[in-house]
């Protein structure tokens, strides 16, 4: 079993005994840290690094920031080596001091992969998508999906969907000529799904949402746009994590946290990104009442026959018609649960990549911290009746 940390390092574990096989410590820089699964073919574990602390903190300038560089990292599956590294933005320089603190300003910095890498072995190619600029200069490979080959890490091909996307934590609109902050702070519209690779009438595309609210279905081979799609209206605010396919439709939840009517799913085309059906934001929201109560359904969606399952910030768990987007089941997770390990534990917002079906079985993950949303603890597990 393969995994990572918040410390960016990464693990290999022996799954009958427990056994550490190895640990490799992917990126030495403070705010590295894995959130997107490393994603095992050929041999290798595709590892992914983001940088949150120093993107949500580094504008007020108590350290010298930003020097992250958003990354993947090829490691030797049996022995944790690395094979290779390749970085989404060029080397950090000096830009000066910060007029707040003193400290020393540098860029470029950002351009963090936030989820787990898309593995093409037809065309031996590995997809991520990655995130904003934390600081100036702009870099061509942020809010970008990026191609790069599974053997060397070099870049094959790159889309920039969202360009001159400088986004910091603590800085204003303007940066009034502190070279601490971005000129312009950008719209923070980084990507955070796995790229989705599809097949629709025996062609095959790339397909990411952003949390610009815009899909984007790319052809595998040059990076080229077939189409895109509008499923929201687009928030800097929390993620888009991930989207679903069956072949002939393809299915998107909706983040919006800064508009006035978050939520909702979608699902147009695979073929030509046309929409199919719409369905509203959940009401009434099952939260109503608590603090932070939101009906965001930016969470990662996950498809079963005839049915599309998405989770939302207002603790409810909801499978959709792949049909008509007609809600079909619902469960409120926002209750104190009887745990099989005596842990007090209880639901509330539903986000990310919290969905794993198996076996006739739905597990997921309800709570999610932050400031976007309410914090929880429980993992609930489903089956048919």
């Amino acid at each position: 079993m393969f995994f990572g940390d918040q410390r960016a390092n990464a693990y290999a574990v022996d799954t009958v005994s427990g056994r550490l096989v190895w640990k490799h410590k992917v990126d030495e820089y403070p705010s590295a840290a894995i959130t997107g699964a490393p994603a095992i073919q050929d041999g290798k574990v595709f590892v992914p690094v983001q940088g949150l602390t120093e993107e949500g903190s580094g504008g007020r300038g108590a350290t010298p920031c930003c020097k992250f560089r958003g990354s993947l990292t090829a490691l030797n599956a049996d022995t944790g080596a690395v094979i290779w590294k390749t970085y989404t933005v060029d080397e950090p320089k000096s830009r000066g001091t910060n007029t707040r603190s003193g400290q020393e300003a540098f860029g470029p910095a950002g351009g963090a992969i936030w989820s787990s890498p898309t593995v093409d072995m037809r065309r031996r190619s590995v997809y991520v998508s990655t995130g904003n600029a934390y600081a100036d200069p702009p870099q061509p490979m942020t809010d970008a999906i990026v191609a790069m080959d599974i053997d060397t890490g070099k870049v094959k091909w790159f889309h920039q969907a969202t360009a001159n996307d400088q986004w910091l934590g603590g800085c204003g609109a303007r940066s009034g000529g502190n070279p601490g902050c971005p000129e312009t702070q950008g719209p923070d519209h980084d990507f955070s799904a796995s790229p989705l690779l599809a097949t629709a009438n025996g062609r095959q595309i790339l397909v990411t949402p952003q949390k610009s609210g815009i899909a984007h279905a790319l052809d595998p081979e040059t990076g080229d746009v077939v189409w895109t799609y509008r499923f929201g209206q687009g928030s800097g605010l929390g993620g888009v994590w991930g989207a679903a396919s069956d072949g002939q439709f393809i299915y998107f939840g909706v983040g919006d946290g800064q508009s006035q009517n978050p939520g909702g799913v979608r699902a147009a085309r695979l073929a030509t990104g046309e929409q199919v059906w719409s369905a509203a934001p959940p009401q009434p929201r099952l939260c109503t009442g608590q603090q932070r109560c939101a009906a965001s359904q930016g969470g990662a969606v996950t498809l079963i026959p005839g049915a599309v399952i998405a989770g939302s910030h207002d603790g409810g768990l909801r499978a959709y018609s792949t049909t008509d987007g007609a809600v079909l089941w619902q469960f409120d997770t926002n209750k104190n649960f009887e745990t099989v390990n005596r842990v007090k534990a209880a639901g509330a917002s539903i986000d990310g990549s919290p969905l794993i079906v198996a076996d006739g079985m739905i597990f997921v993950n309800s709570g999610y911290g932050g400031i976007a949303a309410r914090p929880g603890n429980v993992l609930l597990a489903f089956g048919l009746e």
